[in-house]
């Protein structure tokens, strides 16, 4: 046995916890043969904002196609994606999604709409729910409550749907589900319980079931964004810094013009929606050499994530030297700041009355900002005019007894003014403002990971996601960090996300070595030492004198793991005769435990081997070997009895204990 033999008892009653058949992963060796019959990875960007999905065929896998053209659109925002917005009718039941599901409430005479259920931006409470279970709630716009279980599960069958449909219609045959490997994306530092949250989402959807895992990968955005900037060409992105010509781009351009033409090019092929991946490393990756490092910044309307990774040759695979960092940070922050705003012009009692009594125009008056939003730039000098709906000039009329414009008069809030077409005015630094503590806090963060010790000599730093279209962020990310590294933009800067999830979904391996985010161990008796184990721990057995509770760490919280590594123990029941085994797996954010009991420590598994009715000869010390396996954003475990190689299986599950 090896080094690591330690007696291990269950703690308390054996039988507590039995596994549901549906926990039990299928046999490995089955899984060489699902592999190949997939034609199609289907990669679903499920942004804070907005989403989208894109897909590409097993047999020509240098074609990325993203999603067909969706009905709707707003002025001042082309995007290939939709909002991430979702409609349910009185009777809870699905409407519509995205342009539709916002266009359609929009539409509803307000007494009616008070009935609908709206919800949009609802991501990021998978981010902010501390203890985030299958029972947690959403709510809606007008205040009512939904699972969320149920609301994401309805997001991802309606793009499941979309997909299929728009690949049956290009095929001219039905497309069933099993010939698709689905591709969700999630921000790399939701913690493990969101991440887990979205698979049984997926499986509500009917995506992939828990009988076959497989056919769903769920990705990390920063890594698959990752995967997609190492076959940038250099016409595909745009540089931000002095060093040298881009596109033949002398550095006396500014940043602006380069962006316009860059925008042009994508302009041209706005139409075509299918990109080309060249099978080749791309310039910018030829230009590194084994062992260089580079980051990468996702930022997108909720949260902002980061990952520092490396590149090991000959074949380019990626390692990860820096667990995933970030934080709320999106693009949303800016919203919130305008709403900061209106509530000091305003009052807050209004606001949030409106939101309430007109949600439709809220959404209106959201969906105006967003386009001034985009239109933001260092050097913009005019003023950016915001629509006021005419129900909101209306509502403050009736609730305060005066005017918009004599609100804004005496609100001393010098950057806004009222233009007399129904505006809001707001000059460019009134618009940087609201801009400021979102950027400043990612700069802040980027600070803070670039100190830290495994992140010296980053070569270049790549800027993805929605909220990196932002001028305002480009700039503030060139200024701080343009000395130290490259900053690098792709061209299609929010579709990189989608595209390198694609590429995962074709070649999961790509990735090679991760960090654990989580300390992982299992709980076990050890023989109790005076004076070294606490007296509390004390467990007399049999005669023998055992300390309990005793954390045995199979693996530390940012320890490097290789895709797929096994992490082997072998353990042997404290009463020999002993007939049901059952072994607790635990979690912790601390990288040194000693007990199980010590704060912090969850549970998230537990194995239950069960050897009745086996032969009754098996040696007087029977071993059981257990082993994690890691890699995936899932972990598997499993128990064996090595005399009668009796298994069983458990995915660590961070929602149900």
């Amino acid at each position: 046995t090896s080094a690591y033999s330690s007696p291990a008892k269950s703690l308390g009653d054996p039988g507590i916890t039995p596994l549901s058949p549906s926990h039990i992963a299928k046999d490995s060796d089955a899984d060489d043969a699902v592999e190949q019959l997939f034609l199609v990875v289907v990669a679903i960007d499920f942004g804070t904002t907005s989403s989208g999905y894109a897909y590409s065929f097993t047999k020509e896998p240098e074609c990325i196609h993203v999603m067909r053209r969706w009905e709707g659109g707003d002025p001042g925002v082309s995007n290939q994606k939709t909002p991430t917005t979702i409609l349910l009718t009185p009777e809870r039941k699905f409407h519509s999604f995205g342009y539709a599901a916002r266009d359609f409430y929009h539409d509803l005479d307000p007494t009616e709409s008070k009935h609908w259920l709206y919800f949009e931006k609802f991501k990021m409470k998978l981010h902010t729910t501390g203890n985030l279970t299958m029972e947690t709630d959403l709510t809606a716009a007008n205040g009512k409550k939904v699972k969320a279980l149920e609301i994401f599960a309805y997001a991802l069958q309606f793009f499941k749907e979309q997909a299929l449909k728009e690949l049956s219609d290009q095929g001219g045959s039905d497309f069933e589900n099993n010939e698709v490997r689905w591709v969700i994306t999630v921000p790399a530092i939701w913690k493990q319980p969101a991440k887990q949250f979205m698979r049984q989402a997926a499986y509500k959807a009917g995506m992939a079931s828990p009988e076959n895992p497989e056919q769903l990968i769920i990705a990390l955005e920063p890594e698959a964004a990752s995967i997609y900037c190492r076959k940038l060409r250099l016409h595909q992105m745009i540089e931000l810094s002095n060093r040298a010509p881009v596109n033949g781009y002398s550095p006396s351009d500014t940043i602006g013009t380069g962006f316009t033409q860059g925008k042009e090019h994508v302009r041209r092929n706005r139409q075509s929606r299918t990109f080309m991946v060249e099978n080749v490393i791309g310039e910018i990756w030829s230009e590194l050499e084994e062992g260089d490092r580079y980051i990468v910044v996702d930022s997108g309307g909720g949260t902002v994530d980061m990952t520092v990774h490396q590149i090991r040759l000959p074949e380019g695979h990626l390692k990860e030297l820096y667990k995933a960092t970030g934080g709320p940070y999106g693009s949303l922050g800016v919203d919130y700041e305008f709403e900061k705003l209106l509530c000091k012009i305003f009052g807050e009692d209004f606001i949030e009355q409106f939101k309430i009594k007109r949600p439709a125009a809220w959404v209106d008056l959201m969906i105006a900002f967003e386009s001034r939003k985009r239109a933001a730039a260092p050097d913009r000098t005019n003023p950016l005019n915001i629509t006021l709906p005419f129900s909101f000039i209306d509502y403050y009329k009736k609730f305060r007894g005066h005017s918009v414009e004599h609100a804004l008069r005496k609100s001393n809030v010098d950057f806004v003014k009222w233009s007399s077409q129904g505006m809001l005015r707001m000059s460019p630094d009134a618009m940087n403002a609201l801009f400021k503590p979102t950027i400043d806090q990612i700069v802040q963060h980027l600070s803070e990971v670039f100190d830290k010790p495994e992140v010296t000599n980053v070569k270049f730093l790549f800027l993805v996601g929605g909220f990196a279209e932002s001028p305002l962020l480009q700039q503030a990310v060139q200024s701080a960090f343009g000395s130290r590294c490259r900053v690098i933009i792709p061209q299609d800067v929010g579709l990189t996300i989608l595209k390198g999830a694609v590429l995962f979904g074709l070649d999961p391996a790509v990735i090679k070595v991760r960090r654990s985010p989580l300390t992982y161990g299992v709980g076990v008796l050890n023989r109790f030492v005076e004076g070294k184990h606490p007296a509390e721990k004390l467990l007399v057995k049999d005669g023998t004198r055992w300390c309990t509770d005793v954390f045995d760490k199979f693996i530390s919280a940012d320890q490097s793991v290789a895709l797929g590594e096994t992490v082997t123990r072998s353990y042997t029941p404290a009463k020999p005769s002993q007939l049901v085994i059952v072994i607790n797996i635990y979690s912790s954010e601390q990288d040194s435990v000693g007990f199980i009991t010590e704060p912090g420590v969850k549970k998230c598994g537990t194995l239950r081997l069960d050897l009745t009715g086996t032969d009754a000869s098996v040696p007087n010390r029977r071993e059981i070997k257990t082993l994690m396996q890691f890699g995936d954003t899932e972990i598997k475990a499993m128990a064996v009895d090595v005399a009668t190689s009796k298994s069983v299986k458990v995915g660590i599950d961070f929602l149900n204990y």
